[in-house]
C-alpha cells in the first residue's frame, strides 16, 4: 500500500478548506507522516507612483502576510490536537510557491481544495491545472463538497503496448503506481474500486471508408484482435496487483474493469459521471525525459470535464521546470 511521509496541503484561507484539511491530517495520521499547512499570498505589485519593493509596497506586504499567518494559525489550532502541524505562508503566485515548498521541503504530497470558479462550468482554475502540469510529486485536489469516506473510486490506466519499449515500461510504471494508489485509497476508505482502459482500432475509420472496400468480416476480426490484446494487457495489470495484494485482500476489494472502446478524453469522463465517482486516481503526464513536458492533451481534456477530485500521478522521471528562485 502506497504509504506517505511528508505531505504539504495548501489552503486558501479565504475560501472553505475543511475538506483538504480534514484528507491531509487523516492521512497524516493514519501515515504517521509530517504534515505541513502552507497559504500563498499574491505579490504586491507597485501602484501608480509607487516604487517596487519601496516602503509603501513594502509595508503593506508585510501587513497582508502578517494577517494570513494569523488566519492560517487560528484555522489549523484545532486540527493540532490530534497531530504536530507545520504552517508556511508565502508570497508569489500560488502554484509556483507550492511547487518551490515541495522542492525545498521534499514533500512526497500536496493535498489542495481546487480553485473557486463561480463563473466557470468546470472544477479546476489555471492554478491548479499548472499544479497539475509541473508539481513534481502527486497532486490530490480535493472537492469542497466532497463526501467523507469516500464510495467510489475509479482509476485510469493505459495500457496499449503500441509504444516505444522505453515509453512502455514507464507508463506500465506509472499504472503500477496509478493503481497502488487506488487501492490504498479504497481500503482505507472502504470504497468501491472500478479500473478503466479506454482503446481504439486505429484506422478502422479508414477501413470503412470509401476508398479501401476492406470486407465487414475482416474489419471485425481486426477490432476483436485490437480489443483482446488490450483485454490481455489489462488482465496482466491486475494480476500484478492481485500479486501485491494478496489474494484475500484482492478478493476483499473485488476492483470491477471496465475496457471501454473509444477516446479516453471521452469515455472515462462518461464513465466518471454514470458510476458518480468520488475521486479519479490518473496520470497526467505523457512522457518523460524532457524537463517539465506539459500535460498530455487526453488528461488536461478528461480534467475539465470532471466534477469529482482528482488524485493525479507524474511517472518515473518527470522532472519540472520550477526552480527554487524566479
Amino acid at each position: 500500500m502506497t504509504i506517505f511521509k511528508d505531505i504539504l496541503c495548501a489552503v486558501d484561507i479565504r475560501e472553505d478548506c475543511t475538506a483538504a484539511i480534514e484528507r491531509a491530517v487523516t492521512l497524516a495520521e493514519n501515515n504517521q507522516a509530517r504534515l505541513t499547512i502552507i497559504d500563498v499570498v499574491d505579490r504586491i505589485a507597485a501602484g501608480i507612483g509607487m516604487p517596487d519593493g519601496g516602503p509603501i509596497s513594502a509595508d503593506l506586504q508585510s501587513e497582508i502576510q502578517a494577517t494570513h499567518v494569523r488566519e492560517l494559525e487560528k484555522l489549523v489550532d484545532s486540527y493540532r490536537q490530534r497531530i504536530p502541524i507545520k504552517t508556511s505562508v508565502r508570497n508569489g503566485t500560488c502554484f509556483l510557491e507550492i511547487i518551490r515548498q515541495v522542492l525545498s521541503d521534499g514533500h512526497d504530497l500536496v493535498i489542495k481544495a481546487p480553485e473557486k470558479l463561480a463563473w466557470l462550468d468546470r472544477l479546476f482554475g489555471s492554478d491548479d491545472m499548472n499544479l497539475l502540469r509541473e508539481c513534481p510529486c502527486p497532486v490530490w485536489l480535493v472537492k469542497p463538497q466532497e463526501e467523507k469516506p469516500y464510495g467510489r473510486i475509479l482509476a485510469a490506466v493505459d495500457v496499449d503496448d503500441a509504444y516505444p519499449p522505453a515509453e512502455r515500461n514507464t507508463r506500465h510504471t506509472l499504472n503500477q503506481q496509478i493503481l497502488e494508489m487506488a487501492v490504498s485509497l479504497a481500503l482505507s476508505d472502504f470504497a468501491e474500486l472500478y479500473i478503466v482502459h479506454a482503446w481504439q482500432a486505429i484506422g478502422e475509420s479508414a477501413m470503412r471508408g470509401a476508398f479501401m472496400h476492406t470486407p465487414e468480416a475482416e474489419i471485425v476480426a481486426y477490432v476483436e484482435q485490437v480489443r483482446r490484446r488490450h483485454e490481455t494487457s489489462l488482465n496482466e495489470l491486475m494480476r500484478g496487483i492481485t500479486g501485491t495484494l494478496g489474494q484475500d485482500a484482492a478478493e476483499y476489494l473485488n476492483p470491477r474493469t471496465h475496457l471501454v472502446k473509444g477516446w479516453a478524453r471521452k469515455e472515462i469522463p462518461t464513465l466518471a459521471k454514470q458510476l458518480k465517482a468520488d475521486v479519479i486516481v490518473m496520470g497526467t503526464v505523457a512522457r518523460t525525459g524532457v524537463p517539465g513536458f506539459i500535460m498530455g492533451n487526453t488528461a488536461e481534456m478528461i480534467l475539465n470535464q470532471i466534477d469529482c477530485s482528482v488524485l493525479a500521478i507524474k511517472p518515473p522521471g518527470f522532472e519540472t521546470p520550477v526552480t527554487l528562485t524566479d
